[in-house]
């Protein structure tokens, strides 16, 4: 018994779209979504038949969203303190640009052509701006990829000899590329963190402190422990007061102190060892130290 099936209407011919009228729905069509920068090619013919100013500066108004969404996918790449707003602004120079160098006759759509230029004037300006030199900013990423490579294959952060290994340089020369690279680090102190203390979010400026500003806190917290240290000092054994005060007070070296005890050097080593070793456990045990 053969069956007879009805085939379905195809997706926008008429049967399709009187069913979905029907339905008191949509017909399936496929439309391109508008975007905020589009130009119809009647705003392009009247300027390029007046080319007066007033129809350029209306153009260009319209393709400003498009430098705000280059300007916009180009600083999810880049350091918190370059403002979107500086990026924007030096990408409607480049728009600007474009725009005086842009040939319609080739067929080419606007927006595609003024893309790498607005690209390329934030980056020029970028680059400008930087003062770390272009041979520092590569050796930097170099080491960022030796880095993600080596993490990626051994699952921990790489040593340095591995790191050194993998970029064909000396440890030697990297500890001098890297300390290069951290000099070129650059933090806002308008950025807000998080404290250590209480997990608050708060902008970095808070956090910094004047550690050459002497606190009266501080000055009696010190005092405080002078006097103590005085008591703690008398605790020790005479050969150990000796020590202490040849080595702190008089400022003599170790060998010299054990050729006025007429012991060993290595002796008067271990005479200081231990006798730091008492009175740091006696400052720890009056002020309840931790560390």
């Amino acid at each position: 018994m053969v069956s007879i099936t009805k085939a379905a209407p195809e997706k926008g011919s008429k049967k399709a779209v009187k069913k979905a009228a029907q339905n008191n729905q949509q017909p399936v069509t496929r439309m391109r979504r508008a975007r905020k920068w589009d130009v119809s090619d009647r705003d392009w013919a009247r300027y390029q038949k007046h080319g007066t100013s007033e129809i350029r500066q209306k153009l260009l108004n319209k393709y400003l969203p498009l430098v705000r969404n280059v300007a916009s996918r180009m600083a999810m790449g880049f350091p918190r303190s370059v403002e979107l707003s500086d990026l924007v602004n030096t990408g409607v120079i480049g728009l600007i640009e474009a725009f005086g160098n842009f040939d319609r006759s080739r067929g080419v759509k606007f927006e595609t052509y003024a893309v790498p230029r607005i690209r390329g004037a934030i980056l020029d300006e970028l680059r400008a701006l930087d003062w770390v030199p272009r041979s520092t900013r590569a050796k930097s990423r170099e080491i960022d990829r030796a880095n993600t490579v080596l993490e990626n294959k051994l699952g921990r952060p790489p040593e340095k000899p591995e790191l050194a290994k993998l970029m064909k340089i000396t440890v030697e020369e990297l500890h001098t590329a890297l300390g290069d690279v951290t000099g070129t680090s650059i933090l806002s102190l308008d950025e807000v963190i998080y404290r250590e203390d209480d997990n608050r979010q708060v902008p970095r400026i808070e956090t910094v402190v004047d550690r050459s500003v002497h606190s009266i806190l501080g000055e009696l917290e010190k005092g405080e422990l002078r006097s103590f240290l005085v008591v703690a000092i008398d605790q020790l054994t005479a050969q150990e007061k000796l020590v202490i005060a040849l080595y702190y007070y008089e400022e003599l070296t170790l060998k010299e102190i054990g050729e006025v005890m007429s012991i060993s050097e290595s002796r008067v080593s271990q005479i200081h060892t231990r006798a730091v070793a008492k009175l740091r456990g006696m400052v720890r045990e009056k002020f309840a130290l931790t560390a």
